[in-house]
This record gives structure tokens, C-alpha cells and sequence, in this order.
């Protein structure tokens, strides 16, 4: 007779406060979740967060009542928001969620803590907790450990009542939700059945060092292809500098009252790494040195455009934290700042060549140019002098897991290095990879249902 065994958790259930049900547009039933879970997980009597999350599952209009127990309990599927700090938006607005539900999931989608109404970290949220040493002290409880405690907590409140062999739940981890999603395998496999990661498979690193020396060269590829693409905008973005640094660097107000600097306005090569993004880019550029040329200012459309496209400060945990998820017992020291000088392309005052906009890169400056996150620049400055950062993965019980792994890998990935994530998937026993080098860092949205079906495939698939 075979015996069901299974690894009991270390973390205690989440406690439930309430959960409330509504449908969506006839097809979508959609609960919405507040718990109570520890604030630090090594002090669990040192007082609780509020997290919350949406879970969602089909309308059932069939003629076998709902009640029944295979309905009610149907396997879980966790979803893990990329950022670091980003929040989930409602479930019918993601484009895999139909998809997944059709596979015989319900989903999970999660406000990781510090996000969304998961206790929220904001500039004034921060400064709550005390002096400027307690709010550093603070965000460290914000990284992928604690977030993949809180999913195990929650894990156990939603499956209490389910039998043993169904208590596992499956995991769905989109950049650094992929990282989050490291973090259990090595943590927390037992409450795993599978884990699907897109864009995220986590360089494993203890200092961000090597993560930016690649990236840069990566940025530096998307530059080149932008200005190939559009040419003219060379001496455009020139113009655009110019003119900035004329009239005095960082004396232009935006609407979010940020500065507008060189520094800040070639922040928009973030875009570069999103499918659209050179165009995106382009966009703004053409209307700004149009504004320039006609006017000889930038008019609110252009101002308004620049700041939506750089919107820091919504997302402060992202900002202050970027660079300790790849710590461990290093501090991050400004990383990006620090390399940024042994790649010449991006001298911002270089006379040569075309200026190169800057990438996913956290830099001092930007605790200057941003109206809420200057707010927390001393904080900052402490979380970035800070050493002391725990372990976000485990080697050994990578090589040893037993946790089914799909993951979904781009080689022309601008946000997670293709080489670093080829070598981590071979350090996960059993993982599998798709690779491509026709999508980029945001295929699960813009090229869903290939990206999609390929990582399902892999799961489905028999190689023999």
C-alpha cells in the first residue's frame, strides 16, 4: 500500500480577515484577500502586515453544482509580480489569465508586501516607522525571503481544508517574481507542485557587481539598434541635451514637481528592453525636440510624457532595492553608478558618438531628481552602505530539487542577463528552458499566447 509523505512548512498559516466575492463581466469569479502575516518572519510575535491579494477562478454556469468538491478545491496557481515593489493589477486585465484557467487552475494574484494594499511603502508609509536607521532597518523585510514566507503562509490559509496531496500549489514568476520564485525552490520547495518562470531566472550572485557589468553591454546593444533605427534622432537627442544643460541642469520642473536633468531624461532607455520601446522612445524624442525647435521650450505635453515614462517615485521599494535582491553579506555601494565609469559610451558628456541612454539602473542622482524619492535619499544611502543581507538562494537544494522547473528565457533579455540565466538554469535540477532571440523581457504581455504555450509544451512535452 503506498503512503502519501509530505515535508511539513516551518511557517505558520496566514490568518484570513476577509474575503469577498463578485463576478466579472459574466465569466470571471473574483475573490479579493486580506491577511495578517508576520512582519518579520525571525520575530513572528513582533506584529503583523496586511497583505492582500485576488484570487480568481471561472464563473461556473455548468449544471453540477458548484459546491462540489473538486470545483471548490481546485489547484492553485500563485502568481509573482516582477519588479522588485510592483504591484498586481485585477485579474481580467492580464492576458494569460483565461489561458491558465483553462489549463484547471485557480489564480492567485499577489500585492507583494510593500505594494499595492499589501501594507504599502511609501515615502510617508516609511517615515512612519521612525528615524531614518529604523525605516533602512525596515525595507530589509521586503526582499524575495520574506516574500516567499508570506506565500507559504498564505498557501496554508487557503488550503487548509484541502486533502494532503493537494495542498502544494504551482507558481507563476515573472522576472523578479522568477527570482521570488528561486528563492522557494531553495527555501520552501514542499509547498511546490511546479514553478513557470518568465524573464527570471535570478543570476546567482551575492553582489551586483557582475549583473551590471553585463547589463551595460547589453544596453549598450539597444542604443545601437535604436539609433539605427531612427538615425535622425542622434542629433535630436543632442539637441534635446543641449538644451537641458543651457538652461541650467535640473531647473525644469515636471508636473510630478521631479526635476528634469540630462541625467533623469536619458533614464528613458528603460523602454529599450520592452517589445515597442524603441518606438516608445522615438515618440518622445520627436515631440520634444520639436517642442524645441518650434517653441524653444518644452511644452507640458512633452514634460508630461518624459515623467510618466520614468515613474520612480510610485515604486519606492523598486528604487531602494534594486540592487540588494542580488546581495548577500555585500552592500550594493551604488553598483550601477560605480561601474557605469568603465563603459566611455556612456559619458554623459562625451563629444563623440551619440549620447546612450542609460538602462534598468538605480543611481544616487535619481534620490535628487524625484520628488518622493528624495524624501528617503538618507534612508537610501544607509540601505545601499549596508552589508549585512541575508541568503536569497541555496545552491545545494538546487542541485538537489525536486520541484518541476519551466522556465521561459530571452537572449536579447536587456533586464536579465541570457548567460547568467543559462548558467543558473543549469544549477536547478530538472529545470527546462525555452530560449528565443525574437522576444524580449516582456513577451508573457506582448507575445502571451507564444510564450505561453511554449512553457506549458515544456511541462507537457516528453523528451526522449
Amino acid at each position: 500500500m503506498l503512503t502519501f509523505t509530505r515535508k511539513m512548512s516551518t511557517i505558520a498559516p496566514a490568518k484570513i480577515v476577509s474575503q469577498k466575492t463578485y463576478q466579472v463581466a459574466g465569466k470571471l469569479k473574483i475573490t479579493e484577500h486580506f491577511f495578517d502575516v508576520p512582519k518579520d518572519y525571525s520575530k513572528p510575535q513582533g506584529g503583523t502586515i496586511r497583505v492582500f491579494a485576488r484570487s480568481v477562478k471561472k464563473h461556473d454556469t455548468s449544471v453540477v453544482p458548484e459546491t462540489s468538491k473538486d470545483k471548490e478545491q481546485l489547484p492553485w496557481m500563485c502568481y509573482l509580480q516582477g519588479g522588485p515593489g510592483m504591484e498586481c493589477r485585477s485579474p481580467q486585465s492580464y492576458p494569460w489569465t483565461q489561458t491558465v484557467l483553462d489549463r484547471g487552475y485557480q489564480l492567485l494574484y499577489l500585492d507583494q508586501r510593500g505594494t499595492g494594499l499589501s501594507t504599502p511603502v511609501t515615502a510617508s508609509t516609511l517615515q512612519m516607522r521612525g528615524y531614518n536607521d529604523v525605516q533602512a532597518k525596515y525595507l530589509k523585510l521586503y526582499r524575495a525571503d520574506s516574500i516567499v514566507k508570506d506565500c507559504e503562509a498564505i498557501r496554508q490559509a487557503l488550503t487548509a481544508d484541502y486533502p494532503d496531496e493537494k495542498k502544494k500549489w504551482s507558481i507563476m514568476g515573472q522576472s523578479f517574481g522568477g527570482f521570488c520564485s528561486i528563492t522557494y525552490l531553495s527555501f520552501h520547495p514542499e509547498g511546490l507542485r511546479e514553478a513557470f518562470l518568465f524573464g527570471g531566472l535570478q543570476p546567482l550572485v551575492k553582489s551586483p557587481d557582475e549583473v551590471y557589468r553585463r547589463l551595460y553591454k547589453r544596453v549598450s546593444r539597444r542604443n545601437e539598434a535604436y539609433y539605427a533605427k531612427c538615425p535622425d534622432d542622434i542629433d535630436r537627442v543632442k539637441a534635446i541635451m543641449n538644451f537641458l544643460k543651457r538652461f541650467g541642469d535640473g531647473k525644469i520642473k515636471l508636473p510630478s514637481e521631479g526635476t528634469l536633468t540630462r541625467r533623469r531624461f536619458r533614464q528613458l532607455g528603460i523602454m529599450f528592453g520592452f517589445h515597442g520601446g524603441l518606438d516608445a522612445v522615438h515618440d518622445i524624442i520627436l515631440k520634444a525636440s520639436s517642442d524645441i525647435e518650434a517653441f524653444g521650450h518644452l511644452t507640458r505635453g512633452s514634460l508630461a510624457a518624459i515623467d510618466n515614462a520614468t515613474g520612480f517615485d510610485d515604486h519606492l521599494i523598486y528604487a531602494i532595492l534594486h540592487e540588494p535582491i542580488y546581495c548577500e553579506g555585500n552592500a550594493p555601494a551604488w553598483s550601477a553608478h560605480r561601474l557605469m565609469e568603465e563603459y566611455p559610451a556612456f559619458d554623459l558628456d562625451k563629444t563623440e558618438g551619440p549620447i546612450y541612454f542609460t538602462g534598468e539602473m538605480i543611481y544616487p542622482s535619481m534620490f535628487e531628481d524625484y520628488t518622493e524619492l528624495r524624501k528617503v535619499q538618507d534612508v537610501a544611502e544607509m540601505v545601499a552602505s549596508d552589508a549585512d543581507w541575508g541568503p536569497l538562494f541555496d545552491e545545494v537544494q538546487l542541485a538537489k530539487n525536486e520541484v518541476p522547473v519551466y522556465a521561459a528565457s530571452y537572449f536579447e533579455d536587456m533586464y536579465v542577463d541570457f548567460d547568467l540565466s543559462m548558467e543558473t538554469a543549469a544549477k536547478i535540477k530538472g529545470c527546462k528552458v525555452f530560449t528565443t532571440n525574437v522576444m524580449f523581457h516582456d513577451a508573457i504581455r506582448s507575445k502571451m499566447e507564444e510564450v505561453v504555450k511554449q512553457a506549458f509544451a515544456l511541462r507537457d512535452d516528453v523528451i526522449d
